[in-house]
């Protein structure tokens, strides 16, 4: 299966960007919706510093970032990659399916409730969870997550997609944290737990993973390059939702207060 022809992407940071790159690799026409002017400019920038790394220039000729909504008339598929507020993400989805109400909706999302998103969605059976992992052109993973009433055909169809981005899919149904969130910031946690009560040193932890477990980065070292900030506020969502074992430790509420978000502004648990 091929990727749809032409897919617009919500949202041109880290994340959608990367989403971007992908589907250009791929052969799709993407438009990237910022929210003016000036972070249309600065997502273009993103995706051609992300092309040029990957020596892909070709790609970039199909691709347009603007900040009219109205251009996503023509996408099959619309995925919202916006920073993880639940309110945002509606809100966004909801501009998305009135601007584009033929294509299929997916939000890039790594904890929030597909079901949730989807309650103010005239067509929930075209909506879908998409959880890309950073960074997006070097990761072989898409988790694809089914909300209660999205259709079969999509799953089958997203599974065909993710094959397609030369990626592989897992599936997983609606809950929170999804698989892999839920397992790895439970993982981050406990690191931090760690640090925090002196047991051992963030290098001598992530090495604990790195080479005893065979984890390509420590949880520490992911957490830096996932970005602080994000890790909090999936860690308070799951702490709603599954109860104290994903309480954010200390350490991490201190950190974020500081602005030390790990490798996006040069220091977290590790300096960059």
């Amino acid at each position: 299966m091929s990727v749809p022809s032409t897919v617009g992407v919500y949202g041109g940071g880290r994340m959608g960007a990367g989403i971007a790159h992908a589907f250009l690799a791929a052969g799709s026409e993407v438009i990237v919706v910022e929210s003016s002017p000036s972070t249309a400019e600065a997502a273009l920038d993103r995706i051609h510093r992300i092309t040029a790394r990957a020596a892909e220039p070709a790609g970039l000729g199909r691709v347009r970032v603007t900040a009219d909504p109205h251009e996503l008339g023509g996408c099959g598929l619309v995925v919202e990659a916006v920073p993880e507020d639940g309110g945002l993400k509606a809100e966004v989805l909801a501009v998305a399916a009135k601007h584009a109400p033929g294509a299929v909706l997916a939000s890039n999302t790594s904890s929030l409730s597909i079901g949730g998103l989807a309650a103010g969605l005239a067509a929930p059976e075209r909506f879908i969870g998409l959880h890309f992992f950073n960074p997006v052109p070097v990761s072989s993973l898409v988790e694809i997550v089914v909300g209660p009433r999205t259709a079969a055909t999509l799953v089958t169809e997203a599974e065909g997609w993710v094959r397609a981005l030369g990626k592989t899919p897992i599936t997983v149904n609606d809950s929170p944290g999804f698989a892999s969130s839920r397992l790895g910031v439970h993982l981050a946690l406990e690191a931090m737990r760690m640090l925090e009560e002196g047991v051992a040193s963030a290098e001598d932890i992530d090495a604990a993973m790195t080479l005893g477990y065979r984890h390509p980065v420590g949880p520490l070292r992911t957490t830096d390059i996932v970005g602080l900030d994000v890790r909090l506020a999936v860690a308070e969502h799951l702490a709603r939702e599954l109860g104290p074992r994903f309480k954010p430790p200390q350490i991490l509420r201190m950190l974020v207060a500081q602005g030390h978000l790990g490798r996006k502004t040069g220091k977290g648990f590790y300096e960059w």
